[in-house]
């Protein structure tokens, strides 16, 4: 008989992390090894390229919640927005162009970043760029798609966001194509990937 792998067990950082989202925030969390966050739930997730998603909050100002891990930018919008990225990119006219921009929503998960407090983050690992306000609604601050633009405050709407991530994450596979051609010796035909 084979012997049976056990499950990673909890640290005292992985604990505290997780406590602290239960309690500061009231969001779901699952996993030890890392702490994940279920989306879907709260909130759902713009995912695309740090670089794009830097120049995209300079475009937009005020956001939600946003996370960095390694390479990657986590824009925190309302539960529900993932459902609706397909239609918001074909009617922005970006569904024929392959853009490095997804959604998670229902039913995904993101490694929980270190909490801003400290508690039990770890070194290498996501962490908040714009926390998330403990003991306040979270879900009026995300942008939405209802209302399209009259909103309060300086949040923008979902398609004002995704039509300024959609044209960063554009920007920048165009600056990298560029780069591939002006490092390619002559003759030697360009492979996008």
């Amino acid at each position: 008989m084979a012997p049976t792998v056990p499950p990673p067990r909890s640290s005292p950082e992985a604990d505290a992390c997780a406590r602290w989202y239960a309690t500061e925030l009231d969001w779901a969390t699952a996993g030890t090894a890392p702490v994940r966050l279920l989306t879907g739930l709260r909130f759902d997730v713009l995912e695309l390229p740090a670089a794009a998603g830097h120049a995209t909050l300079r475009r937009v100002g005020r956001t939600g919640p946003v996370a960095v891990a390694g390479q990657r930018m986590w824009l925190l919008v309302a539960a529900g927005s993932a459902d609706e990225l397909p239609g918001l990119l074909d009617w922005l006219e970006w569904s024929g162009i392959a853009l490095d921009l997804a959604a998670i929503g229902a039913g995904g998960r993101i490694d929980a970043p270190a909490p801003p407090d400290g508690a039990g983050g770890s070194a290498g690992a996501a962490f908040w760029l714009r926390p998330p306000e403990p003991r306040q609604e979270v879900e009026p601050r995300l942008p939405a798609l209802a209302g399209l633009g009259s909103r309060g405050g300086d949040a923008p709407d979902l398609v004002r966001l995704v039509d300024a991530a959609a044209t960063e994450c554009h920007r920048v596979r165009l600056t990298h194509a560029r780069t591939l051609l002006s490092h390619r010796p002559t003759g030697q035909p360009l492979a996008f990937s």
